[in-house]
């Protein structure tokens, strides 16, 4: 079975394919630590406001 032929594939072809694998294991590894730090940050976020909605909450509740 062969892959259908497209621009980003025959611009890869004149490379080795080690060097292909290789360069695209970098990129997939750089994409999931960037996915992994926007939920991180996210998760802190998240964290914040639960905080901030359950000091406002009881505040509310002590005061009425």
């Amino acid at each position: 079975m062969t892959l259908p032929s497209s621009s980003a594939l025959d611009s890869l072809a004149g490379y080795p394919a080690w060097f292909v694998a290789a360069c695209l294991t970098v990129v997939a590894a750089v994409l999931i630590w960037l996915f992994a730090k926007v939920l991180k940050w996210a998760l802190y976020l998240l964290i914040g406001l639960v905080l901030i909605g359950g000091a406002a909450t009881t505040l509310w509740l002590l005061l009425h």
